[in-house]
């Protein structure tokens, strides 16, 4: 059966430093991606990068049909409280708990038929402060040892156009989204 994930699409304006001389106060738009940890994804950097996401738990979602199609899926996801999910994973992937307010960006196909919601918030933090809970899995394959890894490996700010590159292509509609939903041209603080 296909999966459905919720995240947020964490975002700040931060000063550009060539334009922060006295009076100017230009800012921009940056969103917090992850990266995830473990062994397949240790070398791939380009295209990797996520929005702190995670999946709905068996049962979450209701009762399960017969037959399951995307659209099926969908409205069974309507009924379910997508947000707290994206809460309780961006939690257990980062240790942040942003409190809102939440501006839904909707949700993607991502492969495997996996759907992803995401909501933004504006929320900044250190990326070198997360916390990410862990893993466990065979690794070497099929060596019969056990290691454990972190869900997230690292995080970092990054502009939208760096975003649309590091991301994971079913994912940059969230960066032109936020980018619609904030105005994210050129802000200048108030003096």
């Amino acid at each position: 059966m296909p999966a459905v994930s919720a995240g947020l699409l964490l975002y700040r304006w931060a000063t550009d430093a060539e334009a922060a001389r006295p009076g100017a106060g230009a800012r921009r738009l940056e969103v917090l991606l992850v990266h995830p940890g473990g062994p397949y994804w240790a070398r791939k950097d380009a295209g990797a990068w996520s929005i702190p996401k995670g999946e709905a738990e068996p049962g979450e979602l209701g009762e399960v049909p017969a037959t399951v199609t995307a659209a099926k899926l969908r409205n069974r996801a309507a009924g379910v409280d997508l947000l707290a999910v994206a809460l309780r994973e961006v939690r257990e992937e980062t240790g942040l708990e942003p409190a809102g307010p939440f501006q839904p960006l909707g949700g993607v196909k991502a492969h495997h038929h996996k759907l992803v919601f995401a909501w933004a918030v504006e929320h900044d933090c250190d990326p070198e402060a997360i916390v990410s809970e862990a893993f466990t899995m065979e690794w070497p394959p099929r060596s019969g040892q056990t290691r454990h890894f972190p869900e997230v490996d690292r995080a970092a700010w990054f502009t939208l156009p760096a975003a649309r590159e590091a991301v994971v292509p079913a994912q940059r509609r969230f960066v032109d989204d936020l980018e619609i939903l904030v105005g994210a041209g050129p802000r200048r603080e108030a003096p």
